[in-house]
C-alpha cells in the first residue's frame, strides 16, 4: 500500500526520445501504484501513458543557443505556467528526463517551492563541464542515469546517482521486428535493392540545415550501389517538409517503423543524437552529421570538451563512425565518407562488429522497471 499522500508528480520530457523514455516509465509507476497522477510536457506517447499534458513537446522543438534565445519569452511562459500547476496541485515530487537546457533552469525554481527532483536520463555533463555538476548537486535529490560511467562520476562529485540500464535496451528486447521482405512489402519497395537509410533529426531547423546535402549525396549512392532511399520522418514533423525535394531526388519518406528500417538497412546517414545509439545498437554502418546555426557552433565548440558527438564512438571511447559536423555536412564528403564504407567489405564488416560492443557495455538492466522503483521508493520514503 502507498504511503504517498499527495499523488501529482510533475513530469517533464522536451523531445521526441524523451517522450519514450518517459512513457515506459510513467507505465511502471503507474503498475507500482494507480493513483499516481502525472503532468506535466511531453508527447503522444506520455499522453497515452495517461500523462496529463500542459504543454506538449511540439512547441518546445528549439534548439541550440540562437534558437533559445529567439523563443525565450515562449519559455519563460511555459515555466510560469508549469509552476502555477505545481503550486495549485500542491505538488511535492518532480521527474525531469534529460533536455538539461530547460529542466536544470525549471528545477532551480521548483526547488525555490520546496519540490524534490529526480532527474531520469542525466545532462551530458562529462561533454559540457562541470558547471552542471555544482548546479545538479544543489538542486537534485537523485540522478537516475543510463550509462554506467555515469554513476561513477556523479558519486565521485558527492551526488545521489544510480545506474538504472539503458531503456533502450529494453524497448529493443521487447519489439517486434518486421523482417527485411516483410518491411519492403509492407511499404512497396523494391525487393532487389538495398536500404540506405536517411535520419535527418526531429526538428524543423534540422532538417533545414541537414537534409538538403544529405539527399543530394544519398542520390549519388543509390544511383552507384544500387540502392533505395528511405527518410525517416519523425513523427512530430510535417512531411510537407521534404516535398519540394521529391522534384529532383528519388526517396521514400516513412513515418514509423524506424527501427524495421535501422534493423534491415545497408547503411545509414544518421543525424548526431539518439538515432546513432539506436543506430550503433542496431549495428548499422553509418556516418553522423550534425549541423547547427553558426553561433550556436561556435559557443557549443568553446564548451564541449569531448572529441566526439555520436554515442556510439562516446561509449566505444574509439572514433568507430565517422562524424561530419557543421561546414563538412556537405554532399560531396558525405558522398565520399559513405562510399569509403560501402565499397569497403572489411572496413563495413569491422564496423558492424564494433558497434556490437555497445550492447555489451550496457547491459540488460530493464531500466524503465528500475527507475520507476527507486522514483516510488524514493518518494515512500517520506
Amino acid at each position: 500500500m502507498s504511503k504517498i499522500k499527495n499523488k501529482n508528480i510533475l513530469i517533464i520530457a522536451g523531445e521526441v526520445s524523451g517522450d519514450l523514455h518517459a512513457a515506459a516509465l510513467v507505465k511502471e509507476l503507474k503498475t507500482l501504484d494507480s493513483d499516481i497522477k502525472l503532468f506535466g510536457i511531453g508527447g503522444e506517447k506520455m499522453k497515452e501513458a495517461g500523462v496529463e499534458i500542459i504543454y506538449h513537446l511540439n512547441k518546445m522543438a528549439f534548439m541550440g543557443f540562437a534558437e533559445v534565445v529567439k523563443h525565450l519569452p515562449f519559455i519563460r511562459k511555459v515555466k510560469s505556467d508549469i509552476l502555477n500547476e505545481v503550486e495549485k496541485r500542491k505538488t511535492k515530487y518532480a521527474v525531469l528526463i534529460d533536455y538539461p537546457g530547460f529542466n536544470l533552469n525549471i528545477a532551480k525554481k521548483l526547488k525555490a517551492n520546496e519540490v524534490d527532483i529526480i532527474y531520469y536520463i542525466s545532462p551530458q555533463i562529462w561533454a559540457w563541464g562541470s558547471g552542471r555538476i555544482k548546479k545538479i548537486r544543489a538542486l537534485i535529490k537523485k540522478m537516475l542515469v543510463v550509462f554506467p560511467f555515469e554513476e561513477k562520476l556523479y558519486k565521485e562529485n558527492n551526488i545521489d546517482a544510480a545506474f538504472v540500464g539503458h531503456p533502450l535496451i529494453e524497448r529493443l528486447n521487447q519489439y517486434s521486428f518486421l523482417s527485411k521482405d516483410e518491411l519492403k512489402q509492407k511499404f512497396n519497395l523494391d525487393q532487389s535493392k538495398e536500404i540506405l537509410l536517411i535520419l535527418p533529426g526531429s526538428r524543423n531547423h534540422e532538417i533545414e540545415e541537414i537534409f538538403p546535402e544529405t539527399i543530394k549525396a544519398a542520390s549519388r549512392l543509390a544511383d552507384e550501389f544500387n540502392l533505395q532511399v528511405v527518410v525517416a520522418c519523425s513523427a512530430n514533423l510535417d512531411e510537407e517538409l521534404f516535398e519540394k525535394y521529391k522534384e529532383h531526388h528519388r526517396f521514400n519518406l516513412i513515418r514509423g517503423f524506424t527501427y524495421d528500417f535501422l534493423k534491415n538497412a545497408k547503411f545509414g546517414i544518421i543525424k548526431s543524437g539518439t538515432s546513432t545509439l539506436e543506430a550503433g545498437l542496431m549495428q548499422l554502418p553509418m556516418i553522423i552529421v550534425y549541423k547547427t546555426s553558426g553561433i550556436t557552433y561556435r559557443i557549443g565548440k568553446f564548451l564541449v570538451k569531448v572529441k566526439n558527438i555520436g554515442m556510439a564512438n562516446i561509449i566505444l571511447n574509439e572514433n568507430v563512425v565517422p562524424e561530419l559536423v557543421q561546414g563538412d555536412v556537405n554532399s560531396d564528403k558525405i558522398y565520399n565518407e559513405s562510399k569509403r564504407i560501402l565499397s569497403d567489405g572489411s572496413l563495413y564488416e569491422k564496423m558492424r562488429s564494433k558497434l556490437g560492443e555497445i550492447r555489451k557495455k550496457l547491459g540488460e538492466k530493464n531500466a524503465s522497471a528500475n527507475a520507476a522503483k527507486a522514483i516510488y521508493n524514493l518518494i515512500n520514503e517520506a
